[in-house]
């Protein structure tokens, strides 16, 4: 099975559809502002499934190192154009690594965060070797930021019964993952994902991106409504980490912080 097939094929399309639309734009926003409560200048962050390059030029752009790794070939191309536009090649390396590959191929030094946004994690099945990879390669007390795709989304069960897709709305709530062009999406709950990423990493927040905004399919409907979005936003952003706004929300956020080893019984 190749991996990066399909995102080869979105990559020339990608920022158009997502980055540059007005939902892209503020769930990005949402990210970017814990980014920042999470990372300072001068550390080195390895970023997973980087695609266009968006977040490392932002990273950089704040003075942290990043290692920005992606499965695609087409959106590393793509991220390294942007990293040297921007000129921020001495702050940011982009390099091809899968996620399965973390923990046989690690990559050389240590971390003092990791980030993985829009549901690179999705396509992973094995999220407790995934763990433990991440374990090996940064330091106590390190932050990981991991955006990742929810099982219940009640705008996309509305949106997809309402155009007649019953499939379509119930795709997220399979036990064993959606089949999407060629590959296997799985939706891991909040509780799944702090499960698999201990005992390593101890979870210090989650939030919703995305439960009060629509996911990004509705961009026609929020470009005719820019007010409504605006008001959608505000109210999720002040309520972010309520229950159950992070368990109904497109992608949660989850903050887990790398605790040390425990040493003895």
């Amino acid at each position: 099975m190749d991996l990066a097939a399909p995102f080869d094929r979105m990559a020339a399309d990608y920022d158009r559809s997502f980055t540059e639309g007005t939902i892209g734009q503020r769930v990005r926003a949402a990210v970017r502002r814990r980014l920042q409560a999470a990372f300072r200048p001068g550390e080195r962050v390895l970023e997973l499934n980087c695609g266009t390059g968006e977040d490392a030029v932002h990273l950089a752009s704040r003075g942290i190192r990043v290692l920005a790794t992606d499965v695609s070939t087409e959106m590393l191309a793509m991220a390294r154009a942007k990293v040297e536009r921007a000129g921020l090649a001495g702050l940011v390396e982009v390099t091809r690594m899968p996620i399965e590959d973390l923990a046989r191929h690690p990559p050389t030094g240590s971390f003092d965060g990791v980030l993985s946004n829009f549901g690179g994690l999705n396509c992973v099945d094995d999220l407790p070797g995934v763990a433990a990879g991440l374990a090996a390669m940064t330091r106590p007390g390190a932050r990981a930021l991991l955006c990742v795709m929810g099982p219940a989304v009640p705008w996309e069960w509305g949106w997809y019964l309402a155009h007649g897709r019953p499939r379509e709305a119930t795709r997220r709530l399979r036990r064993a993952g959606a089949a999407w062009h060629g590959l296997t999406i799985r939706y891991p709950s909040i509780g799944r994902m702090r499960r698999a990423f201990a005992p390593h990493f101890a979870q210090r927040r989650v939030s919703a991106i995305g439960a009060l905004l629509p996911p990004t399919f509705a961009e026609p409907w929020a470009a005719r409504h820019p007010r409504l979005l605006a008001a959608l936003d505000h109210l999720e952003r002040r309520a972010e980490t309520t229950w159950p706004l992070p368990w109904l929300a497109d992608h949660f956020l989850i903050e887990l912080e790398r605790v040390p080893h425990r040493v003895g019984p």
